[in-house]
């Protein structure tokens, strides 16, 4: 294929959009985050820490994602009904929660540079 990584070739190619999304997402915050750190010239043990925390950070979101899917699955295996929360979604709302988890994406692991 003659890319840097065939490997985010193939996860597109099975995945549906929605995950591959959320990982495209994950990317710009990633993206984000080292050229911050090319400006501040974030160099060695610190930018591996700071790379470390935000790893640690994006595992723990997935893990809550799994942990939540269980518990939907749960319910709904149960037959309890929650659809009165979902009959009319805003998409500002997701927005903004996205908007939130980038800026918390971003921003614990830079304040690892204050502590470094």
């Amino acid at each position: 294929m003659q890319v840097k990584s065939p490997m985010l070739i193939s996860v597109g190619m099975y995945l549906p959009i929605d995950t591959t999304f959320a990982i495209f997402i994950g990317g710009l915050m990633k993206g984000l985050l080292d050229k911050l750190l090319e400006k501040r010239k974030v160099e060695g043990a610190a930018k591996e820490r700071i790379g470390n925390v935000g790893v640690l950070l994006a595992s723990g979101l997935i893990a809550g994602e799994a942990l939540l899917g269980l518990l939907f699955a749960g319910l709904a295996f149960a037959e309890i009904k929650i659809y009165h929360v979902f009959d009319n979604p805003t998409y500002l709302l997701s927005l903004a929660a996205i908007a939130v988890i980038a800026l918390v994406l971003v921003r614990v692991p830079w304040s690892e540079t204050k502590k470094g």
